[in-house]
């Protein structure tokens, strides 16, 4: 169904869309500018894995964080369903991308998505790693899905005019950080979420991911990772597959 006074949409298109929650639903209510077509010669299921984690990642690395070409981008949980979006985004920007990943099957994965940078964090020092990469300098920006446990590590990681989008927390909510660090770097740290944002803010996000990343699908330069797919009536198996870190881009429930 489309509402009254909603242009550009008609009964029968393939969309998908960026919801407001509610996502195990049979069906769903949203506002027109949260909605997406379906990407050209793509099938609705896989593109169901496409509008919140382009969302979360072009409007906090190109929209907030203005990563550039040229520019270094360390993208935490490289082998999330946010890391593989932030891997091919970053290169399709011209950064070079850095990630951290728990497993060398993880990161074998990254590198095939095109990061340039590889480091096991149950090995390696990210912090260290980061700068033998860029020569000294740092992450220009990074992308965070740790919180507090990663938050005085990430800023010493940043380079000069570095920029730090914090977007989950994982390793917690309260963190002491030495503000003379950030000071001397001129660095910005950022904390954002997609769901609690205005229905005008969600809205220019998708005119944004429409306009800049559905070329870039719809092209192949950029695609959904998906792992596996779920009927619904496991949602219990999907969850204790991402509890359990058992995975690689994004995990779909599908109906039976």
């Amino acid at each position: 169904a489309v509402g009254s006074g909603v242009a550009g949409w008609a009964v029968g298109d393939e969309v998908c869309a960026l919801l407001v929650g509610g996502g195990y639903a049979e069906r769903v209510v949203v506002p027109a500018g949260q909605v997406l077509p379906v990407p050209a010669g793509m099938d609705v299921v896989t593109a169901a894995a496409l509008p919140e984690v382009v969302a979360t990642v072009w409007s906090n690395v190109a929209m907030c964080a203005h990563l550039r070409p040229g520019e270094t981008l360390l993208a935490h949980g490289g082998g999330s369903g946010i890391g593989t979006m932030a891997i091919q985004l970053g290169k399709a920007l011209g950064a070079r991308v850095a990630v951290t990943a728990g497993s060398e099957e993880k990161l074998s994965r990254c590198a095939e998505l095109g990061a340039d940078v590889l480091i096991n964090y149950r090995e390696q020092d990210f912090v260290e790693e980061i700068r033998k990469a860029t020569d000294g300098r740092g992450a220009d920006v990074i992308l965070d899905i740790m919180g507090a446990k990663y938050l005085e590590r990430n800023v010493e990681a940043l380079a000069v005019n570095g920029r730090l989008a914090i977007i989950g927390l994982q390793g917690g909510v309260k963190a002491e950080l030495n503000l003379n660090t950030l000071l001397r770097k001129r660095g910005a740290v950022m904390a954002t979420t997609l769901r609690s944002r205005p229905v005008a803010e969600k809205a220019a996000i998708i005119a944004a991911v429409r306009e800049h990343v559905w070329p870039l699908v719809e092209n192949g330069r950029v695609r959904p990772v998906v792992d596996r797919l779920v009927p619904m009536a496991d949602a219990a198996e999907a969850h204790r597959v991402l509890e359990s870190s058992d995975h690689v881009g994004k995990v779909l429930l599908v109906r039976e």
